[in-house]
């Protein structure tokens, strides 16, 4: 299991810093209506985005399971974040106007369960936005995705029809999508990702790994990223 906690301390670096979070509030915006109000940031982990949303007037809180994390939250959103399993929220029935979830739901086994709570904290007229397809979103025809295409695979569980069913059943209906772009990856830093476990069903020291670790070691222009992957969005209103 990635360790969280202890991905805190680099975890904004390696996800695109303020421009990727940028970009990613910005999206997330632009799906909410005016006069939401408050909005729950479901696993907001270092807070670099849910600052930004809170920077643009809406009343915020940041909610995650990790604390190394939220130790990170605090600092950007003082008094504005709870340690919190998102799959059973503290929160009472309709209590918020937008719950936002980015790179949360392809975490999951039972991401149904996130969905769930979404619906009951939602007030009537209120709106979910989360990201969908992440890991497709990664594969942006790259040399390192030709290296990469061997590693072993889950299904993914924040497929975009998968999303749209478990908010069917919750009674949330489609109302937008949007998109934001994010950081392109180096043969460097993906080889280093390999190394340290970022591909959950690579371990650390197993064969396959080191062996698509070293291939990426000698691919050309080490430093140089590849081309920015482009996050999908969709988000569903509680009518």
């Amino acid at each position: 299991m990635f360790d969280y906690n202890e991905e805190a301390v680099r975890y904004d670096a390696s996800r695109g810093g303020e421009p990727r979070a940028a970009a990613a509030a910005d999206a997330v915006l632009g799906l909410i209506p005016e006069g939401a109000g408050n909005l729950l940031d479901a696993a907001c982990g270092t807070g670099i985005v849910t600052r930004r949303l809170a920077e643009a007037g809406l009343e915020v809180t940041g909610a995650d399971a990790a604390y190394g994390m939220l130790r990170r939250a605090a600092e950007r959103v003082p008094g504005r974040v709870v340690l919190a399993d998102i799959r059973q929220l503290p929160f009472p029935d309709s209590s918020f106007g937008a719950v936002s979830a980015i790179w949360l739901l392809h975490l999951l086994d039972d991401a149904e369960r996130v969905v769930a709570e979404v619906a009951r904290v939602l007030r009537p007229g209120g709106v979910f936005v989360t990201t969908v397809d992440k890991a497709a979103a990664h594969d942006v025809g790259s040399d390192i995705d030709a290296v990469m295409a061997p590693r072993p695979r889950r299904a993914a569980r924040d497929r975009s029809d998968l999303v749209a069913s478990y908010a069917a059943r919750h009674a949330l209906v489609p109302v937008g999508r949007s998109s934001f772009r994010g950081q392109g990856r180096s043969p460097a830093r993906a080889a280093a990702d390999v190394r340290r476990g970022w591909y959950t069903l690579l371990p650390p020291g197993d064969s396959l790994t080191e062996k698509l670790a070293f291939r990426l070691e000698q691919l050309p222009d080490q430093q140089v990223p590849r081309p920015d992957p482009e996050f999908k969005l969709r988000a569903f209103k509680k009518p």
